[in-house]
């Protein structure tokens, strides 16, 4: 018989959670025997959890991992399962794939591609391993293979490629073609972006038909350490056909999939139609799990939001209410307020409805204020205080006025002169915007809360945000996707998701509303046209572009006027220059594009530097 049921394994990993990690892995085993899996893969580094950072460089995570490793091999009888840890061997770090069959260990793969590029530092951590290169590794009183190997089970035989090893041209699955492996296990880390499922199905589906096997391909699920997000994909393919795939995005701990196949068909069946993703619903989608999977990794007891009737404020209050809405159809009430941690949460909740279980929770969870001025509309008042109501949020609203200008005030006294608009217009904006942040972490501490910060990826690129004021707070979830697209969101979750409050949201040009109402302060007026920084962003950060390239590439877009453009991009490079430092104290923010302005993740650049001179005095003479 050559028919085999194979199966890969999502896991909502944490880093350096033993028992958590643990208890996960064995929960998936379990399930996969009872499901008569024979062979599972899960996925890459999944004992220890793949971001735990430079703690990789340290000798005893590696003891600990091992010990781990030994603790889940008793729970491998009856089937054989590739289990991700990482493994030291002659003083050098090693990223590996345990291969434990029925109760034993039989060998370990150790990757043999590092993925160094955007978000990615393994080389800071592991040392690649050599093609062809085999050795051995003792654990206790027994010797295992280690290296480059494959695996024989029944009449076929099968063979690793981690992650990043498959998406080189020089892959692994090349050479293993060479030696007839018919099973390809792929444990992954990969992170979460727009459109990468598309990416990885391809992949696997391709694989699977240029190596003529079956492939298997494991990813890690949830927020696991903050930045990053991994959406838990399971895909199964062979001979260019789609098997299965799961429901990705998941709020559990962990989903098993598996399917039977002929292990030695060769026919290629060709591939199936594509899912198509949208980027709304992928935006919705890991942003709630993302948020869910930080408030209670980071054991607070909700989230609180300067809710200002905005567009940025209130993307991320749909966030909140979409966390609560999709954690509980795919948990239930009850596992997800177990799971959530939060011991002040009203007992009355189990037994209610998911509508009414909504509704608590929401007010629980979710405490908004809109902290007015002089310079503050009734629009954006009743926007905030309409949001927060459809979505049952904890509502409050205060002026700031007071602080205002007793700020104001004595800065006035010490100077010996009135500040005035026409002369002091950043620095009375942005007292306002500083004026605020003291009593909203008021708020957030009373409660417990995480603190929600409301920078987008736009106002990163240029600096336009108020530090230790709009910026302050625990987490920024919305900081690496740009306000056109936010702007489009929004209208798109007034009419899909159902959220009739944001018709006010939506009938508002975006603004910061710090200057006098009379003055008609809008973002696009102080910068330029949202839809031209994304554009600029694209070519000058994602692409590397100078500021000559990028004039030259958005030229034949026909976006405006050569002379607007050039204007535009000439802002946009010195604005990007001068405001790096902001850039560096922004709140951590999810990973949720191909790119992002975190330096701590996928950007960096000198916080001094000499701002393009050069550069930008060849394209004003362009």
């Amino acid at each position: 018989m050559s028919t085999i049921r194979v199966g890969g394994a999502t896991l909502n990993q944490t880093p350096l959670d033993w028992s958590g990690n643990i208890s996960n892995i064995i929960s998936a085993i379990e399930q996969a025997k009872a499901d008569k899996v024979e062979i599972l893969c899960l996925p890459e580094l999944c004992i220890t959890g793949y971001g735990c950072e430079d703690v990789f460089l340290s000798n005893w995570i590696y003891e600990k991992a091992l010990k781990s490793l030994l603790l889940i091999v008793p729970h491998c009888k009856d089937i054989t399962v590739a289990i991700g840890l990482p493994v030291k061997l002659d003083s050098k770090n090693y990223n590996t794939a345990c291969v434990v069959e029925n109760g034993e260990i039989k060998g370990f793969y150790a990757k043999q591609n590092l993925a160094n590029d955007g978000v990615h530092y393994e080389q800071r951590w592991f040392t690649a391993w050599s093609t062809g290169k085999t050795s051995s590794i003792k654990i206790g009183n027994h010797s295992y293979d280690f290296g480059d190997l494959t695996f024989n089970y029944q009449n076929f035989s099968f063979g690793f490629e981690i992650c990043e090893d498959a998406w080189r041209k020089d892959r692994p699955a090349c050479r293993l073609f060479e030696k007839g492996v018919k099973l390809i296990l792929n444990p992954s880390a990969s992170h979460f972006a727009f459109g990468k499922t598309l990416d990885r199905e391809r992949l696997v589906v391709d694989s699977s038909a240029q190596f003529q096997c079956a492939y298997v391909y494991a990813n890690l699920l949830g927020n696991e350490s903050g930045r990053m997000i991994y959406d838990g994909e399971i895909l199964i393919a062979q001979n260019g056909h789609l098997f299965k795939r799961n429901n990705w995005l998941s709020f559990a701990n962990f989903n098993v999939q598996f399917t039977d196949i002929d292990i030695l068909k060769q026919n290629s069946t060709g591939k199936p139609a594509e899912y198509l993703r949208d980027k709304n619903t992928e935006f919705v989608k890991a942003g709630a799990l993302a948020l869910f999977d930080y408030l209670r990794k980071s054991k607070s007891n909700g989230f609180t939001l300067s809710l200002s009737g905005g567009a940025d404020s209130s993307s991320i209050a749909i966030l909140v209410s979409e966390m609560v809405k999709r954690g509980i159809a795919d948990l239930g009430v009850k596992s997800f307020v177990s799971k959530i941690g939060i011991t002040t949460l009203p007992e009355k909740i189990v037994g209610l409805s998911d509508e009414q279980a909504i509704n608590v929770l929401m007010k629980s969870l979710l405490s908004c204020a809109y902290q007015g001025t002089i310079n503050s509309s009734k629009e954006t008042f009743n926007a905030a205080k309409a949001l927060a109501e459809e979505i049952g949020a904890s509502f409050y609203s205060w002026t700031i006025d007071e602080e205002v200008n007793s700020y104001t005030q004595k800065i006035e006294k010490a100077l010996g002169r009135k500040l005035r608009w026409e002369t002091d217009d950043i620095t009375l904006q942005n007292i306002q915007a500083r004026s605020r942040s003291p009593i909203i972490w008021m708020m957030a501490n009373i409660k417990n809360n995480l603190l929600l910060t409301t920078s987008n990826r736009s106002e990163g690129d240029v600096g336009y945000t108020t530090m230790d004021g709009d910026t302050s707070g625990s987490i920024s979830p919305i900081a690496a996707v740009d306000k056109y697209f936010i702007i489009n969101w929004l209208q798109w979750a007034e009419t899909e998701l159902g959220y009739k409050s944001l018709n006010h949201v939506n009938s508002l040009s975006p603004t910061a509303e710090l200057r006098p109402l009379e003055r008609h302060q809008t973002d696009e007026n102080d910068l330029m046209p949202y839809s031209i920084i994304v554009e600029i962003e694209k070519a000058a950060i994602r692409d590397h572009k100078s500021p000559m390239e990028v004039y030259k590439t958005l030229t034949a877009m026909n976006l405006e006027s050569s002379e607007q453009l050039k204007a535009h991009i000439i802002k946009f490079f010195k604005l990007w220059s001068r405001n790096q430092w902001k850039r560096e104290r922004i709140a951590p923010s999810f990973h949720l594009d191909d790119f992002n302005v975190d330096p701590k993740t996928w950007c960096r650049f000198p916080i001094l530097s000499s701002g393009f001179e050069e550069e930008i005095k060849e394209l004003e003479k362009a």
